[in-house]
């Protein structure tokens, strides 16, 4: 027996647990477990934000459940994607695109970093439009008078808040987006009619519907979560943060389920131009809940819009920062970054500004989807390089990532190939 054996043997009871590390004693209890989990419930949040809510709400009450499988169909894709994205930011230290301009060149920076330029601006505009709408449907006060405030919130989170203390509170408010899952069973009318949908669905190949499919799977890989994913990771690591496969687990499940369940209770909307609704009309998707509907789908518009926000305008920012070569990171001290929050800060207000004109954010959020879902092959094809570089990642992509990975890119080509096609 050794002598730290000894000890242990004769150290009291109620001591044990003072002798744990304090990783150990978190880990060891529920709010630990869950806490650990919070990242990749971040992340699904992120991925669930107000554009793929209400892009599942056109997408549903467009084609009901026969667009469905296209979310099924992505669940590894989503699981693969978190995991090796986080892994990549985590081992190598970098951003994703500071990694494609070591790696490809400048010319491949600054290109991916235009790219999140386009989504991101028209996703930012749309979401702030769409947090404060829903502000002004709970409040009843015009939109415009929400829209500073928002705006105002979400730099404070990233600029002299505490964005990873405050997600975790408001990722809380992402659970209202839960109440779409009891619409959903409530809207159901005929469970066998709803499994043949989703397995044995109407496929058809005119335009309207490939770009149902490009959204649905753009809103649930957009690229500004995938960056988040790697860049965040580098300031996480700096404050003693690790990475568990498990973020990803979770974050694929809330994202795929919330989505799936948006498709099928918007599939019992009566809507004239599902891409042109309001946004109170796609509140009516939460119409079986009855008259608590409008602030239940308020509450969780708000939540993940708050959740979003700051990782779009931060992912943006990053893909900037990291192909210019500057010095950026959120948990770095504004003054020794400052190209980098003036970048944040000019963002939002820019934003703010195009807000006041006359915009339909489900219009605008569907379009950046779509536009997504065509810019998702690239970064795919980013991830996939990058994830079977060892010497960046610690490890090769396995072979199911590699899979899954590769099928994602190859079905959105050849997606892309099909709506092209078609517009001739």
């Amino acid at each position: 027996m050794t002598l730290g054996t000894q000890l242990n043997s004769l150290r009291p009871p109620s001591e044990e647990k003072l002798y744990l590390l304090p990783e150990q004693q978190d880990t060891r209890s529920l709010f630990g477990r869950m806490r650990k989990l919070t990242p990749g419930i971040v992340a699904g949040a992120a991925d669930l934000d107000p554009a793929a809510v209400l892009t599942a709400t056109v997408a549903g009450a467009s084609f009901g459940y026969s667009i469905g499988w296209v979310v099924l169909l992505a669940i590894p894709v989503v699981w693969a994607v978190f995991s090796v994205s986080a892994r990549i930011g985590h081992n190598s230290n970098r951003g994703m695109v500071e990694l494609i301009r070591r790696t490809y060149g400048r010319t491949a920076g600054w290109g991916m970093a235009t790219a999140m330029i386009s989504v991101n601006m028209a996703m930012i505009v749309a979401d702030l439009i769409a947090v404060s709408d829903a502000a002004s449907l709970i409040l009843r006060q015009p939109r415009a008078f929400f829209l500073p405030i928002i705006a105002f919130a979400v730099w404070y989170l990233l600029v002299l808040g505490d964005y990873r203390r405050s997600s975790r509170a408001l990722v809380w408010f992402a659970v209202f987006q839960l109440a779409y899952v009891v619409a959903a069973v409530m809207a159901v009318q005929s469970w066998p009619a709803l499994l043949k949908g989703l397995f044995y669905p109407h496929l058809s190949l005119n335009s309207a519907y490939v770009i149902g499919i490009i959204a649905v799977f753009g809103s649930l890989l957009t690229p500004d979560v995938l960056v988040w994913q790697t860049s965040s990771r580098r300031d996480r690591k700096r404050a003693g943060g690790g990475f568990h496969s498990s973020e990803s687990k979770a974050g694929t499940l809330m994202a795929v389920g919330i989505s799936l369940s948006v498709i099928v209770a918007a599939s019992a909307l009566h809507v004239l131009d599902p891409a042109h609704m309001s946004t109170l009309q796609a509140a009516n998707a939460l119409g079986p809940l009855g008259a608590m509907a409008p602030i239940i789908f308020s509450l969780g518009i708000i939540g993940s819009g708050l959740i979003a926000l700051p990782i779009l305008v931060a992912s943006m920012c990053f893909s900037i920062a990291e192909a210019a070569n500057w010095h950026a990171g959120l948990s770095v001290p504004a003054w020794e970054a400052r190209p980098f929050y003036i970048l944040i800060s000019a963002c939002i207000i820019v934003a703010a500004i195009v807000d006041f004109g006359h915009i339909n954010p489900v219009t605008v959020l569907y379009c950046s989807q779509v536009i997504a879902g065509f810019l998702v092959v690239p970064v795919l094809g980013f991830i996939l390089l990058l994830g079977n570089d060892a010497r960046l990642c610690g490890r090769k992509n396995t072979l199911s990532e590699n899979l899954w990975l590769g099928g994602a890119v190859a079905g959105m080509v050849a997606a892309n190939l099909v709506f092209l096609w078609t517009m001739i």
